[in-house]
């Protein structure tokens, strides 16, 4: 008996079940990270890159990723504007890597605020400092406060102009106007409250 080969057969069988055990241990582990990765954690990883995005209702929004908040994200369109999009409005992204940033600490999308817009948990906290804790209402609040006017595109592709007066848990209320004015009492068509379920695209107006 060649005791040499015997055992240079031995070890490499030895080494093919550990590669292939740590393999499917990696798989494995592999498998749970994902499993745990939300939307706002993928497109954290993708901040800096030019991105697709198909949105609810039809609409196609292009440009470079700038931020990505806990249930929002802020895109550079290629024309020199800025696009705010609600996670939840998106109906699919391309232009992604493989990376993604480290899923959010249990209970983290909650918080920061209460009850509707605040507390949805669609994304996480996935972008650079407190940046990344702010809700989609901290935004829109943001931008009512500057009283500048916006157009919002809605998920079943109407396209409303105005300036936002007041931001609910839940909701906004826009004063509806013609597009590039401010808002003045005697060009304001009527306030129309739009749940934000049915946004899809913000953008300054």
């Amino acid at each position: 008996m060649r005791w040499e080969r015997l055992f240079d057969d031995l070890e490499a069988q030895l080494d093919a079940a550990d590669r292939a055990e740590l393999a499917a241990e990696v798989a494995d582990r592999s498998r749970r990270e994902a499993a745990l990765l939300r939307t706002g954690d993928r497109l954290a990883a993708a901040v800096g890159t030019a991105l697709g995005l198909h949105v609810l209702g039809g609409g196609a929004v292009q440009g470079v990723l700038e931020e990505v908040g806990r249930d929002w994200l802020l895109l550079a369109e290629p024309a020199g504007g800025r696009a705010v999009v609600p996670l939840a409005a998106l109906a699919g992204v391309t232009g992604l890597g493989r990376r993604s940033a480290p899923p959010a600490p249990t209970g983290a999308a909650g918080a920061g605020g209460a009850g509707g817009a605040e507390g949805t948990g669609t994304g996480a906290l996935s972008g650079p400092g407190l940046r990344g804790r702010l809700g989609l209402g901290h935004v829109l609040r943001g931008v009512a406060r500057d009283r500048a006017p916006v157009v919002l595109e809605l998920v079943d592709g109407t396209r409303l102009t105005g300036t936002l007066d007041l931001v609910g848990a839940d909701f906004v209320e826009l004063a509806e106007h013609p597009p590039g004015e401010p808002r003045r009492r005697g060009g304001v068509r009527g306030v129309r409250l739009v749940p934000l379920p049915a946004l899809a695209v913000l953008r300054a107006g």
